[in-house]
């Protein structure tokens, strides 16, 4: 399988400091989106430890052997980040981290927070992470729509994040991955302006040259109010 990307990431209309990382390892077929957690201290250095830890991945590593160094990798990140914010007395540091693992036919989503995978296969779009928030088990339930939750006040809460909280469990997906899908790699920055439909529609339509744009010009004409990060990924 070969793939085609493109990753952006932009400060928005209302910060000052973009908490944002992302990463695009094509080579090992890796590509990470990573939120600092805003309203807490250094959620900058938060998301680009993880991005640096995971930067140094090996090369030459098999399927299985890659996905385990690169949970390790991101558990080397939580215990960095908490021994920082211990060091500086600075109270929680931490960020979201969501990493698309592409081999073989297949792919890999491992995750922290509610930074999420989408793949768009035929023209329809399905949400492949589960958000750890406060307002997710609403959705689980079935008492609203993803869309809703984004929407809804507490849809910030985050109950899990790396460098957050003394162990970290990192959640996993697996499925197969074919020839046509387009993978999309997010922040909440996005996911709060761009419902179901409209990323349904942008994906879609929208040639890999600009469909970056397009979906960076949804989150600003929103209110651009956080952070704005993804990754488009074609399976060739």
């Amino acid at each position: 399988m070969s793939y085609r990307y493109v990753a952006q990431t932009h400060v928005g209309l209302k910060r000052r400091v973009n908490e944002d990382a992302v990463l695009a390892l094509p080579d090992h077929d890796i590509w990470l989106v990573s939120d600092g957690m805003g309203g807490h201290q250094a959620g900058d250095f938060a998301s680009r430890l993880i991005v640096d830890a995971v930067a140094t991945l090996p090369q030459g590593l098999d399927p299985a052997a890659k996905m385990h160094a690169l949970r390790d990798r991101i558990q080397g990140a939580h215990a960095a980040i908490r021994a920082e914010a211990q060091a500086r007395g600075a109270g929680t540091i931490g960020a979201t981290v969501v990493a698309l693992i592409l081999a073989q036919g297949h792919f890999v989503g491992i995750w922290a927070g509610d930074s999420r995978i989408y793949r768009l296969r035929n023209g329809q779009i399905t949400l492949l992470t589960t958000d750890h928030s406060a307002v997710a088990d609403y959705v689980v339930s079935g008492k609203m729509s993803w869309d809703e939750a984004d929407q809804h006040p507490q849809s910030n809460a985050i109950t899990r994040a790396v460098g957050v909280g003394e162990a970290l469990e990192l959640d996993k997906v697996r499925g197969d991955a074919e020839a046509g899908d387009r993978f999309l790699v997010c922040s909440d920055g996005l996911t709060k302006y761009a419902t179901f439909a409209m990323l349904e529609q942008v994906l879609a339509t929208a040639p890999l040259e600009t469909v970056g744009d397009q979906l960076l010009q949804i989150a600003l004409s929103g209110g651009g109010a956080d952070n704005i990060s993804h990754i488009v990924i074609d399976v060739i």
